[in-house]
């Protein structure tokens, strides 16, 4: 059901979503950008913002510290798969796997390089900060207009 509470949690993890992919966007090699980033990116705040977040908004500012952590970290989470699946998925049309258990075990290998090359105090701190920011305005809001 829609409320005040889960379009704001959408709104702002998704601007949340987009401000980190900026960030994250210069750390790659020159070229290797994947296509779409930043919209998948902010595809996958908005959902984590109106699913995890935005369902939570009204149980008080204590509580939304932890479900802002928790959206962030859900949302990092897809962002990463996504990636990785999508980048498995071009590889595995080039051929470069010797069979299917090796292309999706690839895919958290790819996770993890994807993880750590982004993992820049910039980009935590920016994870960090605005998802706590993001939980405390969507429990304002939820309280508000519920």
């Amino acid at each position: 059901m829609p409320t005040m509470g889960r379009l704001v949690a959408a709104v702002l993890f998704g601007a949340l979503a987009y401000y980190v992919s900026t960030l994250v966007i210069p750390l790659f090699e020159e070229g290797t950008v994947p296509g779409g980033f930043a919209l998948i990116n902010t595809g996958f705040g908005i959902l984590m913002g109106w699913i995890v977040a935005g369902k939570r908004a009204g149980d008080g500012y204590r509580a939304a510290i932890g479900y802002g952590l928790t959206a962030m970290a859900a949302m990092v989470f897809w962002v990463l798969f996504a990636h990785s699946f999508i980048q498995m998925i071009k590889l595995s049309l080039r051929k470069s796997y010797d069979g299917p258990v090796e292309a999706v075990t690839d895919v958290f290998n790819l996770a993890i390089k994807l993880g750590l090359m982004a993992a820049t105090p910039e980009v935590l701190t920016a994870l960090v900060v605005g998802g706590i920011a993001a939980g405390l305005v969507t429990e304002f809001f939820g309280r508000r207009f519920p």
